[in-house]
């Protein structure tokens, strides 16, 4: 997927070169993604991630399709941006100074279940990991409940307490009641910054 025609037809032309690449389609936006891969269902999506993309909605999309291997194009090789990427739902990317070549290699690798990344940006991912299931242990110490998380979750998709009481078969008032609960916990003064933190910090609501 990219929202830049000339680049979605130069990297769909160049891989059409390619005999051991099947191409299923092209994208240029987040909607029509979801919709190509429930139709084809492709074993690997490459997104580009270079005009500012919700990594949230990719991160929905991927946890819908768990068989299909997400791979972010153009990322900026930095701790940080990798270890977003993963917390969206990527397994791989393709760094924006890779040639053609590069990518296809990526392509395989990702395929085949292998990273390849510079070992400064390894070492990064091995401690965001240990610091996410310090935090995870942490909310489930303090925080919230599985209702709790399942209403959490719900809000940083944008629903209203109405749809998230039809989504759970709940009543509104106990979904209200709930909401309070995760907005004291989180020490949270509104529900916009519960959606925030949800996006930040997606294990809170797992």
């Amino acid at each position: 997927m990219t929202q830049t025609r000339l680049l979605g037809d130069g990297l769909a032309a160049c891989l059409r070169t390619r005999s051991d690449i099947a191409l299923r389609g092209t994208v240029n936006d987040l909607g029509a993604l979801r919709q190509t891969i429930e139709n084809v269902q492709p074993q690997l999506a490459l997104v580009d991630v270079t005009q500012g993309i919700d990594l949230y909605d990719v991160r929905s999309i991927a946890a819908a399709h768990p068989d299909v291997a997400f791979v972010a194009l153009g990322l900026v090789e930095q701790r940080q941006d990798v270890i977003r990427c993963g917390r969206a739902g990527f397994t791989g990317y393709v760094s924006r100074d890779s040639s053609a070549e590069q990518l296809c290699e990526a392509l395989f690798d990702v395929m085949a279940g292998r990273l390849a990344c510079p070992a400064e940006i390894s070492g990064s991912l091995l401690r965001a990991l240990f610091r996410s299931g310090n935090r995870t242990e942490q909310a489930l110490e303090d925080g919230l409940t599985r209702r709790e998380s399942q209403v959490l979750g719900l809000i940083g998709q944008g629903l209203s307490n109405k749809e998230i009481a039809q989504e759970l078969t709940l009543s509104v008032a106990t979904v209200k009641h709930h909401v309070h609960h995760v907005l004291d916990k989180l020490k949270l003064q509104r529900r916009s910054q519960a959606m925030r933190r949800v996006r930040e910090a997606p294990w809170l609501s797992s």
